[in-house]
């Protein structure tokens, strides 16, 4: 055997740890998808507002609905004019009296001039927190939550050596248009990567930190100067030697409908923002993509030319190519596994994209490989009609701000 050889066998052995990696994250989800929890502390909870998204009012109501007593429910909004803020105001007038929350709330931030318009929104909030406050919990209004969501997402913070719990998001299709089920497949690869492991990162739109925590680390100072909420709070968690734990049981379901233009501005900001504030896991979303779409598409030509010229070794270059592309079929598998597994409620209207997914793997890695590529260039992204320079982690420049439409 071959220098090359076994360079390829190499390359097997890590798809299918990868793979055996992956259905490790499944077993955890399972394993830990929404257990009985008694821990309730007194817990605010955060819905920065900007604009109306798809799916707003329920949206909004399954914040009401979450099954934890005493808890206080505060919505921002930067101005009056957005047209969340009457929206908002009707569903408080409506619904108020038929939810658990102690206090409920729409306040005005007011604009931004150092940091992002959502964190100076959650930022706003948490100065106004009464004192008895023990928990800050955090959702972004295009969240679909269940109803024990919240005593979910707290739940790991009775432990002390937690300092940050986080759930995530899957994209349940509005429309089935091609770029809406690439974002939901986009996506669905990431989550996949979420287990019981100390290098998680939050997502902010579904988060929780101890109040306490969020003072001894000082993250009102970090963010504001900053404009990622849950990228820079996990690196301060970490650098406290803190874990941040992900909670299956608060994935929670974004319904979008998308186009090419916006999926690909998405994307991007997505990861320039990661870029930016956790290099170490953009350089991992590369390689990792980058590896992925090489050795499928490398396997594959190397099978068939193996074929076709029916050289000695075709069937070791065969069975090289059905165990990348099998690893990464099971992965794909296993990703709608977990969808189905976390997100009970959504599964017929996950349906078209699950087939999307298991069918158009191989497309979503191209897609995202390109997206990635696309990402190392500039520092400028638009985030909800306002358009930032991320000059450093904790240094912004606002370079226009459209005015908030539904």
């Amino acid at each position: 055997m071959g220098i090359f050889e076994v360079l390829l066998v190499a390359v097997g052995l890590v798809e299918i740890l990868f793979t055996l990696n992956i259905h490790k994250n499944l077993h955890y989800a399972r394993k830990h998808y929404r257990r009985p929890r008694a821990y309730q502390p007194s817990c605010l909870l955060i819905i920065p507002c900007k604009g109306l998204d798809e799916n707003f009012e329920r949206n909004i109501l399954s914040f009401y609905k979450q099954s934890y007593k005493g808890y206080r429910l505060w919505f921002v909004v930067e101005d009056i004019s957005d047209p969340a803020y009457a929206e908002l105001q009707r569903l408080k007038n409506q619904y108020a009296e038929q939810s658990q929350s102690a206090d409920i709330q729409i306040l005005i931030a007011g604009y931004t001039d150092g940091c992002s318009q959502k964190l100076h929104n959650l930022l706003f909030a948490c100065h106004k927190a009464p004192p008895d406050i023990e928990v800050f919990a955090f959702a972004d209004s295009d969240a679909l939550a269940g109803s024990d969501w919240l005593r979910q997402l707290v739940w790991p913070l009775e432990r002390a050596e937690i300092g940050l719990s986080s759930g995530y998001r899957c994209f349940v299709p509005r429309r089935n248009n091609p770029a809406t089920l690439a974002l939901s497949s986009m996506n669905a690869k990431v989550c996949q990567l979420l287990g019981g492991k100390r290098f998680n990162l939050a997502w902010g739109g579904s988060m929780a930190v101890r109040k306490e925590d969020f003072e001894r680390l000082k993250i009102a100072q970090i963010w504001s100067r900053a404009l990622s909420d849950d990228l820079s709070i996990s690196k301060a968690v970490k650098e406290a030697n803190l874990e941040t734990q992900f909670v299956p049981g608060c994935v929670v379901a974004s319904y979008k409908s998308t186009t090419w233009r916006r999926l690909w501005e998405f994307a991007r900001r997505q990861f320039v923002i990661t870029r930016i504030y956790a290099p170490g896991t953009w350089l991992f979303g590369l390689f990792g993509t980058l590896w992925s779409v090489a050795w499928l598409w490398g396997g594959l030509a190397l099978a068939i030319w193996a074929l076709a010229t029916g050289i000695d070794k075709w069937p070791f270059y065969v069975a090289f190519a059905a165990i990348v592309l099998g690893c990464q079929i099971v992965r794909a598998i296993m990703r709608q596994i977990l969808a189905a597994v976390l997100l009970t409620d959504e599964r017929d209207a996950l349906l078209i994209s699950r087939w999307a997914d298991l069918l158009g793997f191989w497309a979503s890695g191209l897609l995202m490989l390109a997206v990635i590529i696309a990402s190392s260039f500039g520092r400028t992204i638009t985030w909800r009609g306002i358009r930032y320079r991320i000059k450093s982690p904790t240094d912004i420049e606002i370079i226009e701000q459209a005015p908030t439409s539904g």
